[in-house]
């Protein structure tokens, strides 16, 4: 069976593929040398005995997969039997090929994941609440990541000073995101004080109509109670008026007793 460079969505739709389940290797060739173990041989099989050839299919998915439940399953086994059977003596070259399937398991999730890290995962472009397509979106975080873990002389959090490549583009991306954040605040504060300045000259406005209004009112009642006094009743009140101003001892002097 022919290897594949590149793991293979086993979901019927891509997007799906979103977790390491989702992605599953060939298994090894007859030949390869995971599978030249040497099997646990039970000196009285029994019908459910996991014989050579069911300890060889299991490494086989294992390293295919790189998931134990997924190849007891595969090979209709329980996860207690196949640990019991790794842990008996005479064992050891199943025990070496299970963890060295593993291993293999691992690299193809690592490898999985650096094409994520490149190439990205199908993501939907949404606007308007309508689907206008899709694009591979690349995992920036899983990038730096896997630099920071396989590069770490030059990417690793020793390595983060001014000047590296990954100090630079991590303090690039910061700045980016304060520029964009204080772009947004500094537009959200004009636009409140804008408002706020709206609103207080409206209220102006309104006051000083109030008061022309009031004072437009009181005139024409002024003129109208003006021409509708006669010359004895303005008579009377400017005599009133004079009268407030005057002392007690004034009024004594002035009253024709």
């Amino acid at each position: 069976m022919p290897k594949s460079d590149h793991p293979t969505p086993s979901r019927k739709i891509a997007r799906q593929a979103t977790s390491a389940v989702a992605f599953t290797a060939d298994e090894p060739d007859e030949d390869d040398p995971l599978l030249a173990f040497t099997p646990f041989l039970h000196r009285q099989p029994r019908r459910n005995s996991i014989t050579p050839d069911l300890q060889r299919r299991f490494v086989a998915t294992l390293a295919a997969t790189g998931i134990v439940k997924v190849a007891a399953r595969h090979i209709g086994k329980s996860l207690e039997a196949l640990y019991k059977l790794r842990a008996r003596p005479g064992a050891e070259g199943f025990a070496a090929a299970w963890d060295a399937a593993l291993a293999r398991g691992v690299q193809r999730l690592e490898d999985v994941a650096m094409e994520r890290a490149m190439l990205g995962t199908p993501t939907p472009l949404v606007s308007g609440g309508k689907l206008l397509g899709l694009w591979n979106k690349p995992d920036n975080n899983l990038l730096r990541f896997l630099l920071r873990n396989r590069l770490p002389e030059t990417y690793g959090a020793s390595a983060l000073a001014p000047g590296q490549p990954a100090y630079e583009a991590v303090r690039a991306e910061l700045e980016a995101d304060f520029a964009a954040r204080m772009a947004d605040y500094v537009r959200e504060r004009d636009a409140a004080d804008a408002k706020r300045e709206r609103e207080r000259e409206a209220r102006l406005e309104e006051a000083e109509r109030a008061e022309a209004e009031w004072e437009e009112e009181q005139a024409r009642l002024a003129a109208e109670a003006a021409a509708a006094r006669t010359p004895e009743e303005e008579e009377r009140e400017t005599r009133l008026f004079m009268l407030s101003r005057w002392s007690l001892k004034d009024l004594q002097e002035r009253i024709d007793w």
